[in-house]
């Protein structure tokens, strides 16, 4: 199918710490959202082919995936949650090839480790970038990722060709000249800080706050900033303001915490009813 949403990034096997394995990564959980939003969504992924095509196969009727092939696929041990998880890089698919020939109104370069190692795609319409993969570091197998290693200058020309950026306040530090890189260009870029309000920046006006929508009870958090990140891309692309768009990823994100795992990713309409209360 012709997508309207395109996600470049590993699809990882997720191991928690109670020994259960899942799908995840940025590209899975950013193109399901867009999926339930209504939109045509492609994931562009590199890995075991069969593990992966046997992981994805619940959710191929709302989404298609192209996989270049791997003698491993990504697989992240998780453990804890917000500022205090860490991850270790079981396995590791490997750097992929520069994506070609996308139809996509919106490209969303979402890497989890490392994996895109190619410069800026400005032929895109609108590209949107979670950088956070693009600074992580380890030091061989079975090995504690590192969320701050220097931005190499492929990563740089990445975040200056791109329309807008999200990640959190944890990763802030280790992402600042992807920031400043995006920033400068013009691009909006979004710091959500869990229940403390969103940071949103554009390189020519003050930095602005957003209040989120605060949960009781969350289930877990995997995942969150990933849909917000697909949701905040997405109102961009549709002509909101920036303080709009965060409102409704904020929702977006806040109802993927009720549950576990990608079944828990929302469609519009869960949505706009939780922004309308």
């Amino acid at each position: 199918m012709s997508a309207d949403y395109t996600t470049v990034g590993h699809v990882t096997v997720d191991v928690l710490a109670d020994g259960s394995r899942r799908p995840g990564g940025t590209a899975l959980y950013s193109a399901l959202q867009a999926a339930r939003l209504g939109l045509r969504a492609e994931i562009l992924t590199r890995g075991v082919r069969e593990e992966l095509e046997s992981m994805l196969e619940p959710y191929r009727h709302e989404l298609a995936v192209r996989i270049e092939p791997a003698d491993q696929t990504t697989t992240l041990l998780t453990l804890g949650e917000g500022p205090a998880r860490r991850q270790r890089v079981l396995g590791w698919a490997g750097p992929m090839q520069a994506p070609t020939a996308l139809g996509s109104a919106i490209v969303h370069l979402a890497p989890v480790a490392a994996e895109l190692p190619f410069a800026a795609l400005s032929s895109y319409g609108f590209i949107g970038l979670t950088p956070q993969g693009l600074v992580r570091r380890w030091s061989g197998p079975d090995a504690e990722i590192i969320a701050a290693g220097p931005a190499p200058e492929a990563a740089m020309e990445l975040a200056g060709s791109c329309h807008a950026m999200v990640l959190s306040e944890a990763e802030r530090e280790g992402c600042e000249p992807l920031i400043e890189a995006a920033a400068g260009r013009g691009a909006v870029v979004a710091i959500t800080a869990g229940e403390a309000p969103t940071t949103l920046l554009d390189g020519r006006s003050a930095p602005r706050r957003v209040a989120v929508d605060a949960l009781a009870r969350p289930v877990e958090d995997i995942g969150a900033g990933d849909v917000y990140a697909c949701a905040f891309f997405i109102c961009l692309h549709e002509g909101r303001t920036p303080a709009q768009a965060a409102a409704f990823a904020s929702a977006a994100a806040a109802e993927r915490m009720l549950g576990s795992g990608v079944e828990a990713i929302a469609p519009r309409a869960a949505i706009e009813a939780r922004l309308a209360r």
